[in-house]
This record gives structure tokens, C-alpha cells and sequence, in this order.
């Protein structure tokens, strides 16, 4: 980290600064976008150590923003306990394997959101039906998901669908999943070694520019239509999808050739 120039650093305050626009306009989105896009400069570690503290301060703004959560948390709170499970194992695995083939992973993820977005639900009747088992099930794995790559959203949105949760009740659950996520996160990298005090201080700054153009897009969302907002998100993160997946297959043509 401390080799990246200072032209890095201010490319990425751009794209945590726009990631905080979407998120606090849509209520989501800060990981699923900002961690593909600096994907594309560092690995998916680094991405992930670079937008620990800014994910974390994003969430906490959305859930303190979100006004009476406690009906959220009071339900949904074994989701959150189970993505925490999931988040050690996947940390501990973004620890210990070669980062390369999460470039993979976080395209077919993000993948995997664009075409959620365009869903209104998969038919999963035993969600509604299991539903502490659905939590357990949805929770492990979504956990996983942003341990190893820092998106959970595709997961979770699934899990919504099917319940037919309403907006605020998703986003405040999702955010309460992101932070406690989040919160494992910091936590499994501190005692590996990666994340630390001087990590933290590097990204400070980045957490502050975060949260600011968080709460810019909160002021901004009843003025500017969503929909605007998602059509700009989705194309953008397509396009990123297909450069992840380039850049993954450009990695490995030197072994696929030998």
C-alpha cells in the first residue's frame, strides 16, 4: 500500500466518493460498486483493506440514517449472526489463498446483481416457508461472499425477493449484515497482520470522503429519480464485470500457454 502514488490515491477517493453518492441515494451499493472498480487498478485484497473502514462508515450512516431499525434487527438479527460466520471463513480464506481468482468471483457476483436488479423473485417459496433456515442458509453463504470479495448485496437481495421485504426494512437489514460483516472482517485482518494502525490511518481520509458524499446523496434523493441512478450503476458495473473477468483471463494466459 505504501508503494501506490499519489495518483492512486486520488483515483480512489473519486470512486469511493461516487460509491457514497449511489449508496446514499439508493440506500445501497457502496461495496458492489467501489470494490470491482478498484479491483481494476490492485487485487481484490487491497480492494478490500482499502475500503474497510470507508464500508464501515458508510453502513453505520445508513442504519443511524434509517430511523426506527429496531424492527429490522429485532427479526432479522440471526441473518446478521450467520453472515458473521460466513465472513470468518471467507476472511480467513482472502488471507490464506492467492487473491488472483476472486477477480472471477467478484465479476460473476456482480453479475449475479445486475441480473437480481432486473428480477422480482426466483420462485423460492421455502424461503418464506424455512425461514430460519433460509437466514442460516442465505446468511453463510452471503457472509462468504463478502469475506472473499467485499459484495454480499447479490445474496441478500435474493433473500429479499423472496420474503417480499419492503425498502426500508431491506436496506436497514442489509446495512446491519454489511456493518457486523464489516466489523469481521477488520477483525480476522488485524489478527493476520493486514490491516493495520497504519492502515488505518492511510485510509482514514478515505472513510471521511466517504461519508460525505454519503450524506450529499442522502439530501439528493428525493430530487434526482433512482431510476436514473440505477440505469448509470448497472452499465457501469457491467462494464466492469467484463473487465474483471478480461484481466483474469490475461493473468492466466502465460499458464494456459506454458
Amino acid at each position: 500500500m505504501d508503494d501506490l502514488p499519489l495518483t492512486s490515491w486520488l483515483v480512489f477517493a473519486l470512486i469511493l466518493a461516487l460509491a457514497g453518492l449511489v449508496h446514499g441515494t439508493l440506500g445501497l451499493g457502496f461495496p458492489v460498486l467501489a470494490t470491482p472498480l478498484l479491483a481494476l487498478m490492485v487485487d481484490v485484497r487491497l480492494a478490500i483493506l482499502i475500503t474497510l473502514l470507508p464500508t464501515a462508515t458508510v453502513n453505520l450512516g445508513s442504519i443511524i440514517q434509517g430511523g426506527n431499525w429496531s424492527e429490522s434487527v429485532g427479526r432479522f438479527w440471526p441473518l446478521a449472526l450467520y453472515s458473521i460466520i460466513g465472513g470468518v471463513v471467507g476472511t480467513r480464506a482472502l488471507v490464506l489463498l492467492d487473491p488472483t481468482p476472486f477477480k472471477l468471483l467478484l465479476a460473476a457476483l456482480v453479475l449475479l446483481y445486475l441480473g437480481v436488479s432486473q428480477s422480482s423473485g426466483f420462485g423460492m417459496t421455502w424461503v418464506k416457508r424455512h425461514l430460519r433456515w433460509s437466514m442460516l442458509g442465505f446468511g453463510v453463504v452471503a457472509g462468504f461472499a463478502g469475506g472473499t470479495t467485499n459484495v454480499m448485496l447479490p445474496v441478500m437481495a435474493i433473500f429479499a425477493l423472496e420474503l417480499g421485504l419492503a425498502r426500508t426494512a431491506m436496506i436497514q437489514t442489509f446495512n446491519m449484515c454489511f456493518l457486523l460483516g464489516k466489523m469481521t472482517q477488520i477483525a480476522v485482518l488485524t489478527h493476520a497482520g493486514l490491516f493495520t494502525l497504519s492502515v488505518a490511518a492511510t485510509t482514514a481520509p478515505l472513510a471521511l470522503v466517504s461519508g460525505v458524499a454519503l450524506v450529499v446523496g442522502m439530501r439528493m434523493r428525493e430530487r434526482i429519480e433512482a431510476q436514473i441512478y440505477q440505469r448509470i450503476v448497472r452499465l457501469l458495473l457491467g462494464l466492469t464485470a467484463a473487465l474483471l473477468i478480461g484481466q483474469y483471463l490475461l493473468s492466466q494466459l502465460p499458464v494456459m500457454l506454458a
